[in-house]
């Protein structure tokens, strides 16, 4: 049992994203950085919670299982876009990520983000849903937000953080949840698991 916020060991991300170490430090948690890979290809006919859900549910094993005895909590997450029940993940090209934004340009889409954190009380695993209303976009617009290099490693092929964030028209949700990680599932996941937020310190 660990009395202080300082003896409490550092958490796992397993995640390379950057969005996501920036956010997990909002919340003052130790933790180091640790991407794990694994095929995100959505399974024939799996709806998106699911989809979502489990993608982030077996990084945080995965993590579980490279790192046991290392660090007592884990955390994974994975986050799409959903449009008319289709999944956007990243794209592989600037055709898909044309095509994305181009389905995307004056509709409304959900971001579904979901964590999953292993630690003294299993595997816990929180999703947040957020509406996303964008704005109609110019095909020049597209082909121009495709060269700043933001949309490649992005699902749904933009960053709501960055350039894109002239496209948003309105949100309804949860802002870090479009980001890639949803800040209050997180915080109450790793309350669950009795990590202490608003450490003096953080690691990466």
């Amino acid at each position: 049992m660990f009395h202080d916020a300082h003896e409490f060991p550092p958490v796992c991300l397993a995640s390379g994203s950057p969005r996501r170490r920036e956010l997990l430090a909002q919340l003052g948690v130790l933790f180091e950085v640790h991407p794990v890979t694994l095929d995100e290809t959505p399974v024939a006919g799996e709806a998106p919670l699911a989809y979502v859900k489990r993608l982030a549910c077996q990084k945080a094993r995965i993590g579980h299982a490279m790192f046991e005895g290392r660090f007592p909590v884990v955390i994974g997450a994975d986050t799409a876009v959903i449009h008319k029940k289709r999944i956007f993940g990243k794209p592989k090209n600037q055709q898909e990520a044309y095509e994305m934004l181009a389905a995307l340009s004056g509709e409304v889409h959900e971001t579904y983000s979901a964590i999953a954190v292993t630690g003294r009380a299993g595997l816990q695993v929180a999703v947040s849903k957020t509406k996303v209303k964008f704005r109609v976009l110019r095909d020049e617009e597209i082909q121009r937000y495709w060269q700043t290099g933001e949309p490649q490693d992005k699902a749904g092929a933009y960053a709501i953080q960055g350039f894109a964030a002239s496209f948003i028209q309105d949100i309804q949700g949860s802002y870090s949840g479009v980001m890639g990680l949803p800040l209050y599932e997180t915080s109450r996941l790793l309350n669950v698991q009795g990590v202490p937020l608003w450490n003096q310190e953080t690691a990466c």
